[in-house]
């Protein structure tokens, strides 16, 4: 049982991520599956630590319309897992069991988990889950992830069914002309099947729904290609129907068997309810998005004021009392001026200037983690939907987008799934615009100095430039290089749920990780190159004056450019270049430049760089302008080419460029 891979698939939105938390915990790493950039976690399972739990993407099905359904079959078809974990939604289990029907075709041994049964119970109803079982020949669990009830008797049903080695039963539910054409196409095929390392049931269900990839994978002779269409169209012409319709119906047919002698059913769940009432609500025609700006609102209130705010104070309190403890010990041992100056001027303010922002965004994160986990960002997607569909996009173009809130290179990648490549293109071109975290320590550098009574206004107004700059950049993509519809949007909505403690703890504390990590690589390094070149001149003497240093000399010279649009400082510009690297850059560049240990010597510092209405340019610039090195590399894999993705950083550029010289040339005329 050693090194043993076991998957874990279901439907989205059915508690997958909840129930890998509950196996995992937090030892888990994030990756890609090999050729795509569809993401995969892995972890250890807790009380299993032989095993690995590979959490596959949310999928309705294994037809090949989207990449996680490639995925997700492929990864089963070819990394043989010793088992499949399916999550079911018990809630809502009709649907659920479609998935379970096509993954026990893969011949793999295979768990239901049947989750969220608290649910079914509340509101009175009941699942067989014995009869269930018997009916599916497989073991079947009653869970509730988000509780933790139930996972522990799931760990030992995975171990004795990976211990017994047991093949997977094979359960033949289908009937009719359709049962008579798979089983025509079995024959057929069976050979190939085999040498093709697929089970025969499963390749034959795909040929019947005409599954280009599968008749690619088995070689098949023209000849048996012909005698499959002529079985195919046999079927069809005797339902009345079309091949794929044909499949869903008899797999349904048996689902509603199974449901009606399983599953006693009085009402709908309490959460089904719930969640009617308040979308009538949430998803208004007319009040959905202002809604949802309200919302957003109050985040940003209560993230840079009551709470982020009162966090952020205490963190820069500390990191003032360890920067003097160090200064003060590293006089009183007597290390050289130069050293303690980069220590002190360079690593600490570079350094600290940006972690004091870690608990800003650590809170930013519980809130969007708390929206995420209820469902309410579904129905967000949902809202938008219309008014991106009349930009050129799809509601689905909006998952990018909401991503790229957090961070814009996994956003750039979740374009991936978008099923039209003109799509998943304008996608990829008009997400970044959305505002990362990354960001978040600039907007509350600037705010702090210019703005300290208007924060959530400010933020609230700089998010909404982004994503009208993001529609109106589709629309011209749309006219221009991107003519053509956006494909239709199916997407499910969730029940509202109240989130899993664990599960937001955990969210907050890989965006914490990743943002030290940047702190202490990128930003570390980047503190000291910066620190060297504003203490230095071209002979290597060092200066006093950094107006005298190399930095000053290349950061001059830029600064002509960034002239019209109000920040002419060579400090500011220079900040802009290094924020290339990661956006946090431009803060810490700033504390390096200015040789500021406090936030009172910032905001002074600041206010010599700046005007008021050009530092809200210059906040404009910030959220439009490519967002940073990794970005653009994960632009240029996702567009194939080079060319494009440079093309893509000029544009996005060149519209920050405009946006912040007509905000300071309008803004100049009244202010």
């Amino acid at each position: 049982m050693k090194d043993v891979v076991i998957a874990l698939a279901g439907n989205q939105n059915c508690g997958k991520t909840t129930l890998f938390n509950a196996l995992t915990g937090s030892n888990q790493h994030v990756g890609n599956f090999p050729g795509v950039t569809v993401e995969k976690k892995m972890g250890a399972i807790k009380k299993f630590k032989e095993a690995s739990l590979v959490d596959l993407p949310g999928i309705y099905s294994l037809s090949p319309y989207t990449s996680e359904e490639v995925v997700t079959r492929d990864f089963i078809l070819k990394d043989h897992p010793a088992l499949i974990v399916n999550i079911v939604d018990a809630t809502n289990i009709e649907r659920n069991l479609y998935l379970s029907l096509q993954l026990m075709e893969l011949n793999t041994p295979m768990v239901i988990a049947l989750n969220m049964m608290d649910e079914v119970i509340e509101s009175g109803n009941s699942i067989d889950v014995e009869k269930l079982s018997q009916h599916l020949s497989i073991p079947v669990v009653p869970i509730s992830a988000s509780k933790n009830e139930g996972i522990d008797e799931l760990i030992r049903v995975m171990k004795k069914e990976i211990k017994d080695h047991e093949q997977a039963v094979h359960l033949d539910f289908c009937k009719g002309e359709v049962h008579r054409a798979i089983h025509s196409i079995a024959h057929i095929i069976e050979d190939h099947a085999n040498r093709a390392g697929y089970p025969t049931r499963f390749a034959a269900t795909k040929l019947v729904e005409g599954d280009a990839p599968m008749q690619q994978a088995l070689h098949l002779h023209q000849d048996d290609l012909d005698i499959i269409e002529k079985i195919v169209k046999s079927m069809e012409d005797a339902l009345g129907t079309d091949r794929e319709a044909a499949l869903a119906d008899m797999r349904y047919s048996y689902i509603e068997e199974l449901v009606e002698d399983c599953v006693i059913k009085h009402h709908d769940s309490t959460a089904q309810i719930r969640s009617e009432k308040i979308d009538r609500w949430l998803t208004h025609k007319y009040l959905g998005i202002p809604i949802f700006i309200i919302i957003m609102l109050c985040i940003f209130y209560l993230t840079f004021g009551p709470i982020g705010g009162t966090l952020q104070g205490l963190m820069e309190n500390l990191i003032t009392m360890a920067t003097d403890a160090l200064s003060n010990l590293l006089i009183s041992i007597h290390v050289s001026e130069w050293l303690r100056a980069l220590i002190i001027d360079g690593i600490c303010n570079g350094v600290g200037s940006v972690l004091s922002f870690l608990p800003v965004i650590v809170t930013l994160f519980f809130f969007l983690s708390l929206l995420e986990d209820s469902g309410y960002m579904a129905r967000v997607a949902f809202v938008m939907d219309k008014m991106l569909r009349k930009i050129g996009l799809s509601g689905k173009s909006f998952v990018p987008m909401l991503i790229g809130f957090g961070c814009s290179v996994p956003a750039i990648m979740s374009a991936r799934t978008l099923s039209s490549e003109r799509d998943r293109k304008m996608t990829i071109i008009v997400t970044p615009f959305m505002s990362c975290s990354a960001k978040l320590p600039i907007y509350g550098m600037i705010t702090a100095a210019f703005f300290p009574h208007h924060t959530a206004l400010i933020l609230i107004s700089v998010y909404i430039i982004g994503i009208i700059v993001a529609i109106l950049s589709a629309i011209l993509l749309k006219s221009t290089i991107f003519k053509g519809e956006s494909v239709p949007f199916v997407m499910e909505l969730p029940a509202y749920r109240i989130p899993a403690g664990k599960s937001v703890v955990l969210h907050m504390w890989e965006k914490a990780k990743d943002f030290l990590r940047k702190a202490f690589t990128i930003i570390f390094v980047a503190s000291i190159i910066i620190w060297f070149l504003q203490s230095f001149n071209f002979a290597f003497d060092f200066v006093s004056d950094s107006s005298h240093s190399i930095l000053a000399s290349i950061g001059t010279w830029i600064s002509h450019i960034f002239a019209p649009l109000g920040f002419e400082d060579w400090r500011a510009s220079t900040a802009l270049v290094t924020g290339i690297t990661a956006k946090e850059s431009v803060v810490s560049t700033l504390s390096v430049l200015t040789n500021t240990t406090s936030d009172a010597g910032l905001n002074a510092a600041l206010q010599s760089i700046f005007t008021p209405l050009s530092s809200f340019a210059f906040l404009c610039f910030t959220v439009l302008y490519m967002p940073c090195v990794a970005a653009f590399a994960a632009t240029k894999r996702e567009l194939g080419s080079l060319k494009q993705a440079f093309a893509t950083v000029a544009f996005q550029t060149g519209v920050a460029y405009i946006v912040a010289l007509l905000v300071f040339q309008i803004g100049s005329l009244f202010f």
